[in-house]
């Protein structure tokens, strides 16, 4: 299944250039590594990311992060993928740059 991780453009350039990334600040204060479904992008950007122009959207394979994957309810009861270790540049599938719309960010069509 594939999980979405939404970065600000710094925190891309870092996972590239580093090839991994302990995510966010709010990531590294949780200990662990926020991800989303693909029904749960638009309100993770809505709640999170409003403010922000620019940002970049990584698909990832959920089964290829093994046991360090795991569904855990958060907001509203709703269960989430928390990845506990670093983010790897290998684990990202595609990338696409998220620009802010008329209503809010326009993530298109999720695969």
């Amino acid at each position: 299944m594939r999980i979405y991780k939404v970065l600000r453009l710094e925190e891309w350039a870092t996972l590239r250039t580093s090839g991994r990334s302990a995510g966010a600040s709010v990531d590294v204060l949780d200990g662990f590594v926020h991800f989303s479904a693909s029904d749960q992008v638009k309100a993770t950007l809505n709640k999170h990311f409003r403010k922000d122009s620019e940002l970049m959207l990584l698909a990832c394979e959920s089964d290829a992060m093994g046991d360090c994957l795991r569904w855990e309810p958060a907001r509203g009861g709703d269960m989430f993928p928390h990845l506990y270790r670093d983010l790897l540049l290998s684990d990202v599938i595609w990338t696409r740059l998220i620009l802010p719309g008329t209503d809010g960010h326009d993530v298109g069509i999720l695969e």
